[in-house]
């Protein structure tokens, strides 16, 4: 709503696309709340990027899906997105792909492991694999000596009221996740040819 999630999505982009020969493209999902509201809870214009079908899932050969927190879970947004890819389901057509998750909430008690893990069941019944980005991002994660996002699920940020934007640490691990996703996926895609 704020553009915390874009701007680890801008990030993720680019660690990802600095992998030889991947092709990373940047959607969102559509919009529920009236411009109405929108304007009252202060939410700047929406992004430049396209909106995206459920049917534009299938294409990708794996996919990281970015989300703000609410009340310890996926936004609404997302939700509705997600209850909207059953005939994918149907199908099984996003079965085997990889996925992995990144967020943004609120506060440090708002919510970023719990939707990660309410985010898996979405993955689950599609038959996705998920690829969280562990401990690979290192000891940065271990720093007690500020706030901040991100966890193994994903790389996250706090928003505050929304004036707090992604630290340094934070959009360095949204590009490490972005990075090390793809090369996971280069080794699913070498595995299915093989």
């Amino acid at each position: 709503m704020y553009g915390h999630v874009a701007k680890l999505a801008d990030e993720i982009k680019k660690g990802a696309t600095s992998v030889e020969g991947v092709e990373a493209k940047i959607w969102q999902v559509p919009e529920t709340l009236p411009e109405e509201v929108l304007g009252k809870m202060g939410a700047p214009p929406k992004l430049d990027a396209p909106i995206i079908t459920p049917q534009e899932l299938a294409e990708a050969d794996g996919i990281l899906f970015g989300f703000p927190t609410r009340f310890g879970m996926m936004a609404a947004q997302m939700k509705a997105f997600f209850d909207a890819t059953g005939g994918l389901w149907r199908e099984q057509s996003l079965a085997g792909k990889p996925a992995g998750i990144f967020f943004s909430t609120g506060t440090q008690g708002g919510g970023q492991e719990t939707t990660a893990l309410t985010t898996v069941t979405q993955l689950t019944h599609h038959g996705m694999v998920f690829v969280p980005v562990g401990y690979t991002f290192g000891a940065k994660l271990f720093d007690m000596d500020k706030v901040q996002g991100g966890s193994p699920y994903g790389a996250g940020t706090f928003a505050a009221d929304g004036s707090r934007w992604p630290s340094e640490m934070e959009l360095e691990h949204a590009f490490h996740q972005g990075q090390y996703f793809n090369l996971c996926v280069s080794v699913e895609l070498l595995l299915r040819r093989a």
